[in-house]
């Protein structure tokens, strides 16, 4: 029993038990016996690729986010990205002041693989409430990360409601610093309408404390700027 067996069976029962899903439909849908599909969450035995492939099908999820890396997945330095702030990086964070539940919601990137020039693949896990599972988050995006010579634009699309779409520019990630400011553009769903919102992202998680919450809401200056320009923006 490895630890890698072992990380993979635990994304596979947390994504079948986040979509309801007994094992015996689960095996069903892969073309295995329960007992075998059980030993695969429990990492008991391996699995060959054509049947990990089969399994994201049917949990509706990514290949990649049932694999696990046993690097420290914050510190590649062979990854040549271009913009000094996601140099080196397979993980970042970010951090907004949600108005609706009056809290922090924090969020996890995963970057994946490359797909063009200063292109990859990526994933949102948004507001979860344990970093060492923030896989169980209460939503989650897929989408691209492109790097630009000004900044980097994300485009991301819910995973469970493809209609759900989102985007954010990060604002000068040329520059190397341990946290950049952002823009997210995209769909509320409480109450339904499109909104902009202010995204602190880093590249190590950040305590969530009263100077977080006072920096990520919109301030007096975020308001002279908005009403000068008549439009929000984050510099």
């Amino acid at each position: 029993m490895s630890d890698i067996c072992i990380e993979i069976g635990k994304r596979i029962r947390y994504f079948r038990q986040n979509r309801k899903m007994t094992l015996q439909e689960l095996s069903a849908a892969v073309y295995k016996s329960r007992a075998t599909v059980s030993k695969y969450e429990s990492g008991t035995i391996s699995m060959d690729i054509d049947t990990l492939y089969a399994l994201a099908d049917a949990l509706h999820v990514r290949v990649e986010q049932l694999l696990y890396s046993k690097e420290p997945m914050d510190a590649v330095p062979q990854r040549e990205i271009r913009p000094a702030f996601f140099q080196g990086l397979n993980r970042f964070y970010s951090y907004h002041y949600d108005g609706r539940d009056h809290c922090v919601s924090k969020s996890v990137f995963d970057v994946f693989s490359q797909i063009g020039v200063n292109r990859y693949k990526i994933a949102m896990y948004m507001n979860y409430k344990d970093l060492e599972h923030y896989q169980r988050a209460e939503n989650i995006y897929w989408g691209y990360i492109e790097h630009f010579d000004a900044l980097s634009i994300i485009e991301l699309t819910h995973q469970d409601t493809p209609t759900e779409k989102a985007s954010i520019q990060i604002l000068a990630s040329f520059l190397d610093a341990e946290t950049k400011w952002g823009l997210w553009n995209g769909v509320s769903s409480r109450p339904l309408m499109p909104v902009a919102v202010k995204f602190l992202f880093s590249k190590k998680p950040l305590a969530v404390d009263a100077e977080l919450n006072r920096r990520l809401k919109i301030s007096k200056e975020d308001i002279r700027r908005m009403k000068y320009y008549n439009m929000f923006s984050v510099v």
